[in-house]
């Protein structure tokens, strides 16, 4: 019978393209592997096939986990072997969600922050690569990780497996991985993008309404900003911020209504400050701090110099200008 005259549903599954992975215990890399290509139009319709059958797997359209072979063009994709460099597919998914055009600059940065902060780790666990260059063991285990939880879904030892129970609950892991998945994207769709254009925009306000230097830079909301400082001041196509011009970064706190002066760290991950709040103030509190500065509205000082507080805007720029000269 010519597939014409076939029911439309059947056409429809014979035509569907495969995924192809490994069967019996599961991993997180390949859950998340095989949820990742279902999300793109090529593969949205894709079966699942579970085998380490080398005949089985050559059927598959694409094939990821498995089979000794990594070969971009021949869609073959064991991450396992020595010709895993690239990655694949990723920037399709991130314009789908972001809303926007492949080649937006937006596509890119997110797909990077995706890969550092989310798929590098998975793919380094599955393939053994310690976290640290170190003998020493580490102070305490985890086990709450994406790639442990994944891990907790496979039958255990006294309950009952077989192909069909792997297969339902490999179902469940994709959908795990997979929801972890969009939540990491959307947050760097809908809170790390803003927060990086905010940043610009503040760092340009600053200079313009608090310090033309650049070296404090005044936000009039609190946003996650070290990290984005560090990325715009690397950044050559911004030519007004030169790196570690900025030294102090002012902002309200949102719960009391007062406002924060924090020192630029030397690194988005260091406890170490560019230039810490003066050593004097460091420790002292309210109007003995008020005192001491001259400066109405002196809240604290941190004893390490990172961070001061003001009742003011006002208050807190001006423990900012008085630091920067002491």
């Amino acid at each position: 019978m010519p597939n014409a005259e076939l029911p439309q549903a059947k056409r429809q599954k014979m035509a569907n393209k495969t995924i192809g992975t490994h069967n019996g215990t599961f991993h997180c890399d390949e859950a998340l592997a095989t949820f990742v290509l279902k999300q793109t139009d090529e593969y949205s319709d894709a079966d699942v096939v579970r085998s380490r059958d080398p005949a089985v797997l050559d059927t598959c359209d694409i094939v990821v986990d498995v089979g000794a072979v990594y070969d971009a063009e021949k869609k073959r994709f064991d991450h396992h072997q020595r010709g895993f460099t690239d990655v694949h597919y990723g920037l399709e998914i991130i314009a789908k969600r972001l809303g926007t055009a492949l080649d937006d600059p937006k596509v890119q940065y997110v797909w990077l922050k995706l890969y550092r902060d989310f798929i590098e780790a998975i793919d380094a666990i599955d393939n053994g690569i310690s976290q640290y260059d170190s003998d020493v063991p580490a102070r305490y285990r985890s086990r709450t990780d994406l790639s442990s939880r994944v891990a907790t879904l496979n039958p255990r030892w006294n309950e009952p497996t077989g192909a069909q129970i792997l297969d339902a609950r490999f179902q469940d892991a994709s959908a795990l991985t997979g929801k972890e998945f969009f939540q990491a994207l959307d947050y760097y769709r809908d809170s790390w993008l803003p927060a990086a254009d905010l940043v610009k925009d503040l760092i340009t306000s600053s200079k313009q309404s608090a310090d033309p230097s650049g070296r404090i830079l005044v936000f009039e909301q609190f946003a996650p900003w070290k990290e984005h400082l560090f990325e715009i001041e690397a950044d050559e196509n911004v030519p007004s911020v030169e790196p570690n011009q900025a030294i102090y970064v002012l902002y309200p706190d949102e719960a009391g209504g007062n406002w924060r002066v924090q020192a630029v760290p030397v690194s988005p991950s260091s406890f170490e400050s560019r230039k810490s709040l003066p050593e004097a103030w460091r420790g002292i509190r309210d109007d003995e701090l008020s005192k001491l500065t001259g400066i109405d509205g002196c809240i604290f000082v941190h004893a390490s110099g990172f961070i001061g507080g003001n009742k003011t805007k006002e208050g807190a720029l001006s423990m900012a200008k008085k630091a920067l000269e002491l």
